[in-house]
């Protein structure tokens, strides 16, 4: 399992977090696009006990302009409204959601996607974020935020393992 990802790297630049992490799929670059562009795959690898549910409309695949609005649960028993817009697309290589509101100052998340030399998928991602609250922010980026993103894009690693390389 190990050999289809890299670590999950945190660095912190500016007052800025970034979170990057790759996978490799094995499916076509089609195939992964097709999954990763529709919005609605992406409860299918959030973990179940962060309560995660979309609350707008996403029938289209990602596109530019693209608003979507969902709750999630970020501690327990406290649920957040979020709303993200898909700020960019290029078919089959990438698309950039932004938070427009939500629990992060800023939330910049980059997807990237390449086809190997063996027909596989190469997915990478990039999430660059702001913790609201200053010193408190940082605190908060050491005790729990930081280890709920590991949780999270691990989790995420494990269901797609299941769902493209098993």
């Amino acid at each position: 399992m190990e050999e289809n990802r890299k670590k999950i790297k945190f660095l912190k630049h500016s007052g800025i977090y970034t979170l990057t992490t790759d996978q490799i799929l094995n499916v076509s670059l089609e195939k992964a696009w097709d999954f990763f562009s529709s919005p609605a795959n992406l409860q299918k690898i959030t973990p179940s006990h962060m309560g995660f549910n979309i609350t707008s409309d996403v029938d289209k695949k990602a596109y530019a302009g693209q608003i979507i609005t969902y709750k999630i649960g970020l501690l327990p028993g406290i649920k957040s409204s979020w709303v993200t817009e898909i700020t960019q697309v290029k078919d089959k290589q990438f698309f950039i959601d932004e938070q427009r509101f939500g629990p992060y100052s800023m939330w910049h998340h980059e997807h990237w996607f390449e086809s190997t030399s063996d027909g596989k998928t190469l997915m990478k991602d990039k999430i660059s974020y702001k913790i609201p609250f200053g010193p408190l922010g940082h605190l908060a980026q050491i005790i729990f935020i930081k280890k709920q993103l590991a949780t999270i894009f691990n989790h995420r690693y494990k269901t797609l393992e299941k769902l493209f390389n098993e």
